[in-house]
């Protein structure tokens, strides 16, 4: 796999599923970062029990509290970051935490549509916002032109489902809520590419692929991807990808997907 070289990195939504995996394979690199900062709601918490262990082995971890929902959370997170990197900038954001419920057409709700938009698509706003100042450090102290994710990088986990030209898997689910915020999530890092250009920092979306996880599995049905596989794929597109890509909507394996 090509390296992706970064000095530091930050996962939300890191104590399970595909962020987890992230956490797993960073800490497994020839040359691992010098900070793994890894988020979720509740680190001390049994949900977070496979995060608790791999911080106990590895002092380049770091585990934060962060709710994607709520500004004072997430202010309070990067300072936290800020106090750990001193001097540095944060080098790769992974905007990875997420939700979904299972509903129909006919049974959303406007709490519902609510509570999934706000994580799935505002969440990643205020993110962008808050990390600004540590991804734009970041991208002064690297040196050469160009953007790169080994430079200053902000990659937001949206999904197929979310691209309004191709409704992926609608016989399977509707999910509407889901779809409407990852297509909203796609045009958030369409505005942020734009806007995060002149600062260094290169903006992408990612569909992982129909991964098997608690949120992407459903019922008897196996999807077709593991977190290992998805994973693996995206560091090596991450690692290869260059200021031509900003803006993009990629899947694990680097193709071009329809808006």
């Amino acid at each position: 796999m090509g390296e992706l070289r970064v000095r530091s990195v930050l996962v939300t939504g890191a104590n399970r599923g595909i962020g987890l995996g992230f956490v797993q394979h960073f800490l497994k690199m020839p040359k691992p970062p010098q900070w793994i900062f890894a988020t979720c709601r509740d680190p001390k918490g049994q949900r977070a029990q496979e995060l608790q262990n791999l911080a106990s082995k590895h002092p380049n971890l770091v585990i934060i509290a962060l709710e994607v929902t709520d500004p004072a959370s997430i202010k309070a997170a990067a300072a936290k970051v800020g106090e750990h990197l001193g001097g540095s900038g944060l080098n790769l954001l992974i905007n990875n935490a997420g939700m979904v419920k299972p509903t129909m057409l006919e049974n959303e709700t406007l709490e519902a549509m609510t509570e999934i938009y706000t994580t799935n698509t505002i969440g990643p706003l205020l993110m962008g916002q808050a990390f600004l100042p540590l991804l734009k450090k970041a991208a002064q102290g690297s040196p050469g032109s160009g953007l790169s994710c080994s430079k200053a990088a902000i990659v937001n986990m949206s999904s197929y489902a979310g691209s309004i030209e191709d409704v992926y898997v609608w016989e399977f689910g509707q999910v509407v809520s889901y779809r409407c915020s990852k297509a909203a999530l796609n045009m958030l890092t369409k505005c942020q590419s734009l806007a995060y250009k002149e600062h260094g920092i290169l903006c992408v979306t990612f569909h992982p692929g129909w991964v098997q996880t608690d949120m992407g599995g459903g019922g008897s049905f196996k999807p077709p991807l593991t977190v290992d596989d998805s994973v693996q794929g995206m560091l090596k597109v991450l690692s290869s990808i260059s200021e031509k890509d900003t803006g993009t909507f990629l899947d694990w394996e680097g193709k071009i997907l329809p808006w």
